[in-house]
């Protein structure tokens, strides 16, 4: 029997509609969205739902994903496009302009060349005032911000060294470097943190 290509994440279903409150009030009228790494794509059908005038554009690295969150598109609306390939640490990427794009849970679950690739990308796609943001957990002065973090973070560099809670100032100055900057930082349920870069 082979494997359903629906996949579900249930840290989805829990941080969504923190996520769209920002959204509701950050994102453009109209425009493109390119989310990064959309891994199962749970979230890429439930925003594209609440974003009908907003053409949302999924995209992951991996072949499962990819599989997965064209399983999902039915559960979205007719502005969700078909997933497509996409590498971060690629030097150029397959969508080349956007008003805004989003990265949830994957700078701490990827290495730190995984987000030097996403804010180069970024820096690259987006037109003076567009709109980055990203979602997960971050260090804060070089401390964790509760001890379930420094947990979490613990289980991570297990699982592989290159992975791991990021310093927010690391994150924000390497964004810096690419034209982009932090426009705020808002405090999430779980210890995490919606970060919004604007594109100068």
């Amino acid at each position: 029997m082979s494997k359903p290509a629906r996949q579900s994440a249930p840290a989805t279903t829990r941080n969504r509609q923190p996520i769209l409150d920002v959204m509701r009030r950050a994102f453009p009228k109209e425009g493109l969205v390119l989310e990064i790494a959309s891994g199962t794509g749970e979230h890429a059908a439930f925003f594209s739902a609440s974003f009908p005038e907003l053409v949302w554009q999924p995209s992951d690295a991996s072949a499962g994903a990819l599989a997965s969150i064209e399983a999902w598109r039915d559960e979205g609306s007719a502005n969700l496009r078909t997933p497509i390939a996409l590498d971060v640490r690629d030097d150029s990427w397959p969508v080349t302009e956007a008003q805004v794009v989003v990265n949830i849970n994957m700078i701490h679950i990827s290495p730190w060349e995984a987000c030097c690739g996403l804010m180069r990308g970024a820096g690259q796609a987006l037109g003076p005032g567009g709109l980055l943001l990203t979602y997960g957990p971050y260090r804060l002065g070089g401390r964790h911000t509760a001890p379930s973090n420094e947990s979490f973070d613990a289980s991570l560099r297990e699982r592989d060294p290159e992975w791991g809670v990021r310093d927010l100032d690391a994150v924000v100055t390497e964004a810096e470097q690419h034209g982009l900057a932090l426009r705020e930082k808002v405090a999430m349920p779980a210890n995490n943190f919606t970060l919004l870069f604007v594109k100068v």
